[in-house]
């Protein structure tokens, strides 16, 4: 627990007795927080277990109901967004703030651009700083280049790069790698490594266990919006960690186990299909009953794959079949008619209307349901979305208030059970445990192989490998836009083998590019 063990003469950042409420509903309870210098301190907790909040307060987003944050030597009772800035606090969201149609430098000097003597923009003294920042961090990367072409890893190396533009001497990582690979992955925690030994103090709110183990010094888990414990990473193990995330003891997810019985014929086949982003001459199968894993490295043509089923990008050469039909949507609504469904990757700007009521998110694919005489039914609409907010055991308290109030693993579980309500045929998820704790974690996969369980088919992508052992029968391996190997998940049992078998397939002679461009992250996929 936290207590005299802290060493606060010694902490860049010391927060106590904090007091948190949204509409009279308590968020955080007398939470205590400590960070000391040069050190990763990680923070978690399960959605809606106030990490967010807490980290919101720090940076000065929220203000303090009651309590105290100490920065360095000074204490505030009250914090602003500028004031955070000053005292040298930066963030990374899960959700980056960078503009894709602005250069890396733009974004890293956004709202604290330089000016020359002129008065006018500096754009070659911000060019030659955001190089400087970019090769402190260790990255090759042209600062020119426009931020809607890279992958997310570079987004969120320039977030961290506009953090340190702005002096932070304090980082909050909120689900730093939720879209990374493993490679991926790897890179970044050197890169948290290298910013340790800088002297940088950092916060690194994460659900995945092995991540926390390798990079983190300490860990304090919050329960409900109270302190549970604080400790450091060496003295606890995993499944103490897991038990105070969720409460009780939960099982490590497994492989999965084929029931063949249970799989029928071709749902949706797809043959030579190539489109103008990142899909070329593509074929693959998924059957009524069968999950079908879509593997493969940043830039692969994984996501790109999933637009042009749900009818987004537009088809350029090849055939989709649909329970042995041709398919060709012209757009999502023509999708959705085919009973096609799609949990998108980035849940905030295209899975939500975060402004919009919770009601209202659950109920948009269900429009047609929700009218009486033509006209929209507030009791249709309340009905369906408490039968989805029960169904799916989502942590609201007015179902009236708007999306954006939520944690991040309530806000996926609105997605979801949109698309699952309106009981469709295929079903496509891009990341769906992207940011959720290890409970809802546990509760999506049970619910997509439920869902899969009564005949229907789904395509999945996951950068967590162990995810794709624990729910799929088969995987499609893509690299560069092209399907390049389909394994049987016999013989894959551990997140290593499938590793390896998706850096082998398709061991032609110009495998070993396709590997480096992945790795470079050469377009924007995820």
């Amino acid at each position: 627990m936290i207590g005299s063990t802290m060493e606060t003469q010694t902490s860049v950042v010391h927060m106590e007795h904090v007091h948190k409420q949204f509409s009279g509903v308590s968020v955080l309870d007398d939470v205590s927080f400590d960070l000391r210098r040069g050190e990763v301190h990680a923070l978690a907790g399960g959605n809606g277990a106030g990490k967010s909040t807490l980290m919101k307060i720090l940076q000065g987003v929220y203000s303090l109901d009651s309590g105290t944050v100490q920065i360095g030597e000074e204490e505030f009772t009250s914090l602003s967004i500028e004031t955070a800035r000053k005292a040298g606090i930066g963030m990374v969201f899960q959700e980056f703030s960078l503009v894709p149609t602005m250069s890396v430098a733009q974004n890293i000097f956004m709202g604290a651009e330089t000016l020359d003597s002129c008065h006018f923009l500096d754009k070659k003294s911000m060019r030659k700083q955001a190089k400087q920042l970019l090769d402190r961090l260790g990255v090759d990367l042209d600062p020119d280049v426009e931020v809607g072409t890279l992958a997310t890893g570079y987004w969120q190396l320039t977030e961290i790069a506009k953090a340190l533009r702005a002096d932070a001497r304090v980082l909050i990582l909120d689900e730093p790698t939720a879209s990374l690979s493993a490679a991926e992955t790897e890179r970044f925690l050197d890169l948290v490594r290298h910013l340790k030994n800088e002297g940088i103090s950092l916060i690194y709110i994460s659900h995945r266990m092995d991540e926390i183990r390798k990079i983190a010094d300490r860990i304090t888990i919050l329960r409900n919006g109270k302190n549970l414990l604080t400790s450091n990473v060496a003295d606890i193990s995993d499944e103490e960690i897991i038990e105070g995330i969720v409460g009780q003891h939960t099982e490590k997810l497994g492989k999965h186990q084929q029931q063949e019985s249970k799989i029928g014929g071709t749902l949706l086949k797809v043959t030579g299909l190539s489109a103008n982003e990142g899909v070329d001459n593509v074929s693959f199968e998924v059957r009524a009953g069968e999950i079908v894993g879509l593997a493969g490295l940043m830039g692969s043509g994984r996501t790109e794959v999933t637009r042009v089923l749900f009818g987004i990008d537009k088809i350029t050469s090849g055939t989709i079949e649909l329970a042995g039909k041709p398919y060709a949507p012209k757009s999502a609504k023509d999708a959705m008619s085919h009973a096609v469904a799609l949990v998108p990757e980035d849940r905030r700007e295209q899975g939500l209307v975060v402004s919009h009521s919770v009601r209202n998110n659950l109920t948009l694919t269900r429009l047609d349901e929700c009218r009486s005489n033509g006209l929209l039914s507030n009791k249709k609409i309340e009905a369906i979305a408490s039968d989805l907010i029960q169904r799916f055991s989502i942590k609201v308290d007015d179902p009236a208030s708007p999306a954006s109030r939520l944690s991040g693993g309530n806000q996926q579980k609105i997605v979801i059970a949109k698309w699952l309500g309106r009981e469709p045929d295929l079903l496509i998820m891009d990341e769906p445990t992207a940011g959720v704790d290890i409970g809802t974690k546990s509760e999506v996969l049970a619910s997509v192989t439920e869902f899969a369980n009564g005949g229907k088919g789904v395509l999945f992508i996951s950068s967590e490998l162990s995810e794709m052992i624990a729910v799929c029968d088969r995987y499609v391996v893509m690299k560069r836009g092209k399907v390049v190997a389909e394994l049987s998940s016999e013989g894959i049992d551990t997140e290593a083998d499938l590793q390896l078998a998706i850096q082998h397939a398709g061991t032609d002679a110009d495998e070993s590019q396709s590997i480096q461009g992945s790795e470079a992250l050469e377009g924007k996929e995820s």
